[in-house]
């Protein structure tokens, strides 16, 4: 059950209903105003906890919103209650450096949950939420103990298919309000970044480091450096500036649309190997129901050579369906056929992990056992398959050796890290762009193999995929998508990619873009007062582009007027009849108390009348 904390009547609408209002509408337009949605799961943990009259951490229901209220650098009371009322969601102060205003609704979960508590079910509510929403927001914080952040971290990272928006796990070893706390800049940055940055993962703040969440794990009980990420560089460091390392990025490079998998399959564990292990502890954990074990070895992945017992039960185990996959008990690092003892595991059937974290293989075994679809030979291939850039295979990806901008960097003699970034922020976006407008495939690849990472944006937030939308190549189009390019990006005049394409009117491109999960997105109303426009002069052709992106053709304007009104209006009768096509609402009265035909039979609009008269 989910408490909605933005101080709304739960029996009136739904919590979900409650912040997609907040958006849609509001007291003013947002036509030119910059803008970023966060929603906040506040599912539990520490970062919300209160101290009771003994001094003792206590999780308060109904508290953590009212108390965030009252911090005036989490909270700018001026500007909310200006754009959304008294009633409205938490909005944080602007500052100088600030690109965005950074909107935030919070969801607090109840009841509040420890993180040792959590189950498989709490990964299913978190993404289910996140599902009910996904369209309405531009980014995801979900605010955790620390416990077994990196168990849900993973899990949804999974779970999350298709992922094009970023989503950060937080949490704190300190409450939020107590007045030494490491939670307030964990929470702080971490809407910061879901608000300024394009990272479609599933991530970790904690610290100064944004991690790859399925290749985190909890190193330290006490310290605000909790969390690492041992065999994979951050993915961001919040220093002065958010230094984000666009070329760790791991972006979905398939044309479809986000999609949660919410069937986990329980049968799995974890096994770890010790000195003097019994073989009958070995052969009950295999038993069924068991169906995916990992198992955690010595150093490269080694088992005592000198246990047959042991070898001959996994390899009975593996025999019978169970997926066994070896990981190292090292820290870092990764398991090897090297040794002669972990021979004998890949003979006996069991599969190597790479250097995946415990957490992340045993969320994967879940994950992947659950897909009924795969047979058990995919199953295999897909433990073993670098699927949310949980494991490294082989070799890494290549980059030239010589790399572009390092070359362009060192005839100019730059040597500051800095200068260096800002030089890649300018070259790459440039190339990129102009390989879009002259239609070269082959240019585009062989960027992307210099380190050009294909969503990177230029001084006014533009991809390569939004120049591609307007110039109508539906190949360039897809081309950008396969290699990872992000439908959801707004540029610094909020346009998304999907809102050039309609502006152009580039059917095919929008079909595509619609198939990868792009959508429509800010104030209901300008969308609506976008097609009145289009009814008013006649552009069916604009219409059908709306249409094609799934927008309600009978969306009112701010005066409660539907395309279907100005068209009666206007007498535009091939938009009346494209709208009927559609089943538009016939009957819609605006704030004058007047329907399409009332329109039509005060300004004459003889044949619009016709069309719109309703039946005796």
């Amino acid at each position: 059950m989910l408490h909605v904390e933005n101080h709304i009547d739960n029996h009136k609408e739904s919590g979900m209903d409650h912040l997609r209002n907040n958006i849609c509408n509001s007291c003013i337009t947002t036509e030119n105003v910059r803008e970023s949605h966060v929603l906040v799961l506040y599912t539990g943990g520490t970062i919300g906890m209160i101290r009771n009259e003994n001094g003792v951490l206590v999780p308060k229901p109904n508290a953590f919103v009212k108390k965030l209220r009252n911090y005036p650098h989490m909270y700018d009371r001026e500007y909310t209650e200006k754009r959304f009322g008294s009633m409205g969601p938490l909005v944080l102060p602007m500052t100088a450096t600030d690109s965005r205003r950074v909107i935030y609704n919070v969801l607090e979960y109840s009841p509040l949950c420890d993180s040792s508590n959590m189950t498989m079910d709490d990964w299913i509510h978190i993404a289910n939420d996140i599902k009910q929403s996904y369209e309405y927001f531009d980014g995801f914080i979900v605010l955790h103990g620390t416990d077994t952040l990196s168990y849900t971290a993973s899990a949804l990272s999974f779970m999350l298919e298709s992922l094009g928006k970023i989503v950060i796990l937080t949490g704190s070893q300190v409450p939020i309000f107590d007045s030494r706390s490491d939670g307030l800049d964990n929470f702080l940055s971490s809407l910061i970044i879901a608000a300024n940055h394009n990272i479609p993962e599933v991530c970790v703040f904690f610290g100064t480091n944004l991690m790859r969440g399925n290749r985190t794990c909890k190193i330290s009980a006490t310290s605000f450096e909790a969390f690492d990420s041992p065999n994979f560089p951050l993915l961001a460091k919040a220093n002065i500036n958010i230094e984000v390392n666009y070329r760790t990025i791991f972006r979905p490079c398939t044309l479809e649309k986000f999609y949660v998998h919410t069937s986990l399959n329980r049968n799995v564990g974890l096994i770890r190997i010790f000195p003097s292990m019994t073989t009958d502890l070995v052969k009950t954990f295999l038993q069924p129901p068991i169906e995916g074990v990992v198992l955690q070895s010595y150093g490269t992945g080694n088992v005592p050579s000198n246990r047959e017992d042991i070898i001959k039960e996994l390899s009975a185990a593996t025999k019978r369906g169970v997926i066994i996959v070896n990981i190292t008990q090292c820290s870092t690092g990764h398991v090897s056929n090297l040794y002669e003892p972990s021979k004998f595991l890949y003979d006996a059937g069991i599969i190597s992990g790479f250097d995946m974290t415990p957490e992340a293989a045993l969320t994967k075994l879940a994950y992947v056992l659950s897909k009924e679809e795969w047979d058990m030979q995919t199953k295999l291939e897909m433990m073993q398959t670098n699927l949310r850039g949980e494991l490294t295979a082989g070799r890494p990806p290549h980059l030239e050796d010589l790399d572009l901008v390092e070359a362009v960097a060192r005839s100019l003699k730059i040597s500051s890290t800095t200068e260096y970034q800002e030089l890649g922020s300018i070259l790459f976006p440039a190339m990129l762009n102009a390989a879009v407008r002259s239609r070269d495939i082959i240019k585009l690849e062989a960027l992307k193999t210099y380190g050009a990472d294909i969503s990177q944006q230029n001084a006014d937030g533009r991809t390569a995929l939004h120049i591609a939308c307007c110039e109508g190549d539906l190949n360039i189009v897809r081309c950008l998508l396969r290699m990872g390019a992000n439908v959801h990006i707004k540029d610094r005049f909020n346009r998304t990619p999907l809102t050039d394409a309609i502006e152009f009117d580039h059917h095919e491109i929008i079909k595509i873009l619609i198939q990868c999960g792009a959508h429509l997105h800010g104030n209901a109303c300008i969308i609506g007062e976008k097609m009145c426009i289009a009814a008013t002069t006649g552009n069916v052709k604009r219409l059908k582009s709306y249409q094609l992106a799934n927008a309600i053709l009978s969306q009112k304007d701010f005066s409660g007027r539907t395309p279907l009104h100005f068209a009666a209006l206007h007498n535009r009768t091939q938009v009346i009849k494209f709208l009927m096509e559609y089943n538009v609402d016939m009957i819609c009265f605006d704030k004058m108390n007047q329907s399409p035909y009332d329109l039509a039979i005060a300004v004459g609009s003889t044949e619009a009348a016709i069309l719109l008269s309703p039946p005796k």
